[in-house]
């Protein structure tokens, strides 16, 4: 567990805007660990979750801000970590003298390498660092992180790292290079669920049992870690969101749109995107990304179940 490989988080107070599906976890080690831990976030189950864990709940950034020398946003998109650092009661009016943004969203690269001098005028170093392994591995402190920044803030979130993630890879000394990074894993990842949600339709299309064609794929060539790890949910017809179809598909728009720029041809990247926007116009875009196997098995959603 992180607890026991991380050193001590002395008595430094991190804050964590965001206690969602990743935050929530993230929550969790830091509490675990012993750290002092402040939370903001809009939803009530998130707040009383966060709250339950022994963290001071926040009514704004702000308020964090004034008090945490690190700060991790994990929200979902460039629209919420403008607002939340830089709308109405916005974190970026109150840090504290050299306070460090650890920027653990998925976003697009040029957003992340553009932020780093809009918090740098407020006194502030942004730390790119988004994660990845779902919400069990966040909550047991064993998911991944790919980190960039100056040298001396990656030291001081050192201990904070090995509290929430088993494994850290420091990849760059520049705002946006962890965020190239994390395009390329998560174009891999949507393609793969994507072609696993075909693969399945093909399947239960043919008379195949889809149990018995998860324990074949999973112990052969095809096996991924996304079918290994989504498809369970789908044959259980668990969709409770862990993370949303609609997570997913702007995680492939961002990597299309990013390739386009750059001048590669992603053509897996734009046909995941089609799927999961598929799925979403479908119903399913408030449902577990695992849905988007039912999707390709059975189309527009009629029911909740």
């Amino acid at each position: 567990m992180a607890s026991s490989r991380a050193a001590a988080i002395d008595a430094v107070s991190i804050g964590v805007i965001g206690a969602g599906a990743m935050g929530g976890g993230v929550v969790r080690s830091l509490r675990r660990a012993g750290a002092t831990t402040h939370v903001r976030d809009v939803r009530a189950d998130a707040t009383d979750a966060a709250r339950a864990l022994g963290a001071e709940i926040h009514d704004s950034p702000a308020t964090l801000a004034r008090v945490c020398p690190i700060v991790i946003i994990l929200v979902v998109d460039d629209t919420e970590v403008d607002s939340v650092l830089f709308g109405a009661d916005g974190a970026a009016a109150a840090f504290i003298p050299d306070a460090i943004v650890v920027l653990s969203s998925t976003l697009a690269p040029d957003y992340v390498t553009a932020l780093a001098p809009r918090l740098a005028a407020c006194g502030a170093t942004l730390v790119d660092a988004p994660v990845s392994g779902g919400p069990r591995r966040a909550a047991d402190g064993t998911m991944t992180m790919m980190v960039a920044g100056p040298a001396n803030a990656l030291a001081r979130c050192a201990p904070v790292f090995g509290v929430i993630a088993e494994r850290v890879f420091e990849v760059g000394a520049h705002a946006g290079d962890a965020a190239r990074f994390k395009i390329v894993n998560n174009l891999l990842a949507a393609a793969n669920l994507a072609a696993a949600a075909e693969a399945v339709a093909l399947a239960t299309a043919a008379g195949l049992d889809p149990r018995q064609v998860f324990d074949v794929v999973n112990a052969s060539s095809g096996a991924s870690w996304m079918f290994a790890d989504r498809m369970p949910r789908a044959l259980a017809r668990d969709f409770a969101p862990r993370a949303a179809t609609r997570i997913l598909a702007k995680d492939s728009a961002i990597a299309a749109a990013f390739a386009a720029r750059i001048g590669v041809d992603a053509p897996f990247a734009r046909a995941a995107h089609a799927t999961f926007r598929a799925a979403i116009d479908a119903g399913y875009g408030d449902d577990d990304d695992a849905a988007v196997v039912r999707f390709r098995c059975e189309g527009t959603r009629r029911d909740s179940a």
